[in-house]
């Protein structure tokens, strides 16, 4: 079972009961997570886990000291914060120290499901069942993970500031190849709350997708139209709020920077149709009622209509500017501030283009232009006059995002949706629309399936 509210606020103040130093932040987490690993269509491995542990960090002068424990008792308290305080006074100094914050207001998030947190083995099973099931009727190999977790976190600060809340999170990712190998579909969806996770529809859309990528033809490399499904663009830009920091861009860091220590907010370097924002409280994609350091979360617009609104500014580099610190962002939303395009329709408008499921490997270039490399995976097709013609062997990309999103590349904008990153097994999760743009650059082949 999870801590309750009465019983993380005890441990805090347990913990901060021994604490001799300056200053002092301390906090426990406990969760619950199981797991259903699934391959050649029968479980491969399964798992469980209840875990409580705290952590302690510390401040003597502006000397940070840190250590953590999973033992929950007054013996390993005095000792973790012991070790803590021993680190700090042997540490250099911590530059960029800010005193730990006071009492601050917190509005609640809707983002537990306690169907979730306390998943059954018997529920996990059945849902990979079917998922089984439905591979074997279609004669491909089915493989996946199962996971769902609950996790229940609080803080407490030597100035008095104390947050308690619950998480929950299910996902299932399922890849369907067919026997010979060569072809393969995946599809990956999560939520917070188990109820609203389509299992059936994870395994018919990957299944789909591995049949429908049978035979793939070679296509050159090069400059060509696309279409982004929503996984796609979770693997590229699920994270695309995180990025508008405010220190980077003024220090010339960053795609958002602008000559002599300026940056670009206020300027239009997106699509006008494209809003990035952050919500706590969004029903569909609930984030933490805590932001950045502690700071109570708000919603946030970081692009409204193609114009950057807002940097984030922490609270050290906002005392540095003497600018007030932003609280945010929790989560990532993106939308279209016009009516959204089904991806059918987006086919049905394209002359000639590629239509993109899923991105892999994707790794970092430049971070002035945030150029990326990756391979796409698992199906990708060759669309001409408006119809998918034939399926098409993978590519490797270098592609800039800011490029991707500039204002005359996004022909269409599809109606978002909740979906994770792949490269995370659905451990993250953002709401992200389909895109269709005019132009997408593939480096070279890929002998990937």
């Amino acid at each position: 079972m999870l801590l309750t509210e009465k019983e993380a606020r005890a441990i805090c103040e347990k913990l901060m009961s021994y604490v001799k130093a300056d200053d002092a932040i301390v906090g426990v987490t406990s969760e619950n997570y199981g797991h259903l690993r699934f391959a050649a269509n029968s479980f491969t491995t399964s798992g469980a886990r209840e875990n409580v542990s705290v952590g302690v960090t510390v401040w003597i002068g502006n000397k940070r000291g840190a250590a953590s424990t999973n033992e929950i008792d007054d013996e390993s308290f005095k000792a973790t914060v012991a070790l803590a305080e021993q680190l700090a006074r042997i540490s250099p100094a911590d530059r960029e120290y800010m005193p730990t914050l006071g009492q601050q207001t917190y509005k609640p998030v809707n983002g537990y499901a306690e169907a979730t947190s306390n998943i059954s083995v018997t529920t996990r099973a059945k849902a990979i069942n079917d998922v089984i099931a439905s591979c074997e009727k279609a004669k491909v190999v089915g493989a996946g993970f199962h996971q769902a977790r609950g996790s229940a976190g609080a803080s407490l600060t030597k100035n008095g500031n104390f947050i308690y809340e619950q998480s929950s999170l299910v996902s299932l990712s399922t890849t369907a190849r067919t026997p010979d190998g060569t072809s393969s579909g995946y599809f990956l969806r999560n939520h917070f709350d188990v109820a609203k996770l389509d299992t059936t529809r994870v395994a018919s859309e990957a299944i789909r997708k591995a049949l429908d990528a049978r035979n793939p033809r070679v296509l050159e490399p090069g400059v060509y139209p696309a279409i982004l499904e929503h996984q796609a663009v979770a693997d590229l830009l699920g994270f695309l709020a995180f990025n508008f920091d405010a220190r980077s861009a003024e220090e010339g860091r960053s795609p958002l920077s602008a000559p002599g220590g300026k940056t670009k907010v206020g300027e239009k370097i997106f699509d006008e149709r494209l809003n990035l924002y952050s919500d706590p409280w969004h029903p569909d994609l609930p984030g933490s009622q805590s932001a950045q350091g502690g700071l109570p979360a708000q919603k946030i617009y970081l692009v409204r209509n193609g114009v950057v609104e807002n940097l984030i500014y922490s609270r050290f580099w906002a005392k540095q500017k003497s600018k007030e610190p932003t609280p945010g962002p929790v989560n990532s939303i993106m939308e279209s501030s016009q009516s959204p395009v089904a991806v059918e329709d987006m086919i049905k408008s394209m002359d000639r283009g590629i239509l993109l499921g899923r991105f892999w490997y994707i790794r970092g270039l430049d971070p002035r232009t945030a150029t990326q490399t990756g391979l796409t995976r698992d199906g990708i097709w060759y669309i001409e006059k408006g119809k998918i013609q034939y399926p098409v062997k993978n590519f490797r990309f270098n592609q800039s995002v800011m490029q991707l999103l500039a204002p005359g590349n996004v022909d269409m904008i599809g109606k978002s949706e909740r979906v994770g990153n792949s490269e995370g097994q659905g451990g993250s999760s953002a709401l992200l629309p389909a895109l269709k743009v005019k132009e997408f650059h593939f480096s070279s082949q890929s002998e990937a399936v």
